[in-house]
């Protein structure tokens, strides 16, 4: 079946790695995923668990994941990876939405779904028993499937409130590779190390799909530790890497960084949010260019990649769209942006989703005339470069002038004892709403909030410099490593 790619790879190159754990040492070929996903397949089929039907799985990426994976392909069920580093009460709630046929659990995660499968009716098996389960099954019943019909209900992070489910389908499966092999020359002979979670699209598709697709190779590693990575990267041979910037900034810490031996890296991937300046230019020192890029869990979720050659010379920016997507940026008087200028980026394409699960209004709402509304703000120079301003969300208003936090937050980094930077918006009696900053030094800093807003006056205009300035430990994240907004919203003076 065109849906099906281990049984091509099990034929073109049976003995190839497809997947290793390092924690673990185990690997699997493609003709041992294609063998081992039929018989997952038809354990499925058995339960009846049909096209269309969904299966959670709340667990770290192992081989058995990416066995399920592959039993999606040849079966048409629909993968549900659920965060584990959810609450029982949030997975409840995405277990009543996504309403699975099957729940496949990784032991150490049981408590979390309390007696959910139960109380929703549904049957519930160790995912590390998939081997055995499977074992005394081969062939899986013939189904048609359709480039429209969903792989992945992929949640989105509900930073904003519960979590939406964004259908991911073969159509995007196959579009989002073609785009990354493209931009990014992948071949059946690279390898790549992943360390993203797989209840994330980065997870699975920045670059894991697009391997399995291209035969190559991938090394999963389910938890980051920056001196574990370090030495994966060179004893592993890794050819591409993808991380959020505080992944690439705390590798760039560690103190086997001068010394560890990168020369198999053609380049990092890095998304979620812009990297700092001065964390590209420590890794170009070190021969290791950043292919800095955008995407989101609707769309790709590769939409766009600079090319490392530019990583100095367009430090900052997120490049030029993918091969297979259109794009425009839509002003705030809706009208289409032309030649160098900011806007609301829209996408179309094959790789947009068809829309949220259950969710006819959110879908309908992030539509326009086919064009699906990202809700970031982007700016396109005289050559054609993207850059993100910032979430248009994330946008606050003071004294009638619009503050992009992003900017902020990239000039304040420009400051050498400035190792992070958030900026937010909060109520202001004169103004209506001004800046608040949090900001972390680098280890021995001394900076004062006076030293920090005299700094920020002598780059910014007078209404983009924040009237706070807290310095904090650290900055609250998301499972996904991205910036936790609404946690700073929540924070007490």
């Amino acid at each position: 079946m065109i849906f099906d790619w281990s049984s091509k790879w099990a034929v073109y190159s049976p003995a190839q790695t497809a997947i290793k754990e390092a924690h673990t040492g185990r690997e699997i070929s493609y003709a041992q995923l294609h063998e081992q996903s039929k018989g997952a397949a038809a354990w499925l089929q058995s339960l009846g668990v049909g096209k269309g039907d969904r299966v959670v799985v709340l667990a770290e990426f192992c081989i058995e994941y990416v066995v399920l994976f592959s039993a999606a392909q040849k079966m048409g069920c629909i993968l549900v990876p659920l965060n584990y580093r959810l609450s029982p009460r949030e997975i409840d709630y995405l277990l009543g939405d996504s309403a699975p046929a099957v729940i496949l659990v990784e032991p150490k995660f049981r408590d979390l779904l309390g007696d959910a499968p139960q109380s929703h009716g549904v049957s519930l098996f160790e995912l590390g028993d998939l081997s055995h389960l499977s074992s005394g099954f081969s062939e899986p019943s013939l189904v048609e499937l359709q480039y429209d019909d969903a792989v992945f209900i992929l949640y989105t992070s509900g930073t904003t409130g519960f979590p939406k489910g964004a259908l991911y389908t073969h159509r995007m499966l196959l579009w989002n590779s073609l785009n990354t092999a493209l931009r990014l020359n992948v071949t059946s002979a690279d390898r790549t190390l992943n360390v993203m979670p797989p209840f994330h699209t980065g997870g699975w598709n920045v670059l894991t799909t697009p391997f399995l697709h291209f035969g190559a190779t991938v090394v999963l590693l389910p938890k980051f530790e920056a001196g574990e990575v370090l030495r994966l990267l060179e004893s592993e041979r890794i050819d591409l890497f993808m991380g959020v910037p505080t992944m690439i900034r705390l590798l760039a810490e560690e103190l086997a960084f001068d010394t560890v031996k990168l020369d198999a890296l053609r380049y990092f991937i890095v998304g979620g949010e812009a990297l700092p300046i001065p964390v590209i230019e420590k890794w170009n020192q070190k021969g290791v260019p950043i292919r800095q890029g955008y995407g989101l869990t609707e769309v790709g979720p590769n939409v766009t990649s600079l090319p490392e050659s530019d990583a100095i010379r367009k430090r900052g920016s997120i490049g030029f769209p993918n091969f297979y997507l259109e794009t425009c940026l839509v002003n705030e008087a809706g009208e289409t942006v032309e030649g160098a200028g900011s806007g609301e980026f829209w996408l179309k394409g094959e790789v947009v989703t068809p829309g949220y699960w259950r969710h006819p209004e959110a879908t309908a709402a992030a539509f326009h005339n086919g064009w699906f509304r990202t809700g970031d703000v982007l700016r396109r120079d005289e050559e054609g470069y993207l850059y993100v301003i910032d979430r248009i969300k994330n946008m606050f208003i003071s004294g009638g002038e619009n503050v992009y936090p992003a900017e902020v937050e990239k000039f304040l980094q420009t400051h050498p004892q400035v190792a992070e930077a958030v900026v937010i918006g909060v109520p202001d009696e004169r103004w209506g709403e001004v800046g608040r900053a949090f900001v972390v030094l680098h280890s021995g800093a001394t900076l004062s909030p006076d030293e920090l807003r005299a700094f920020c006056l002598g780059g910014l205009a007078k209404f983009k410099v924040p009237k706070y300035f807290e310095l904090v430990a650290d900055i609250p994240k998301n499972d996904t490593g991205k910036v936790d907004r609404k946690k700073l919203v929540m924070l007490r003076w």
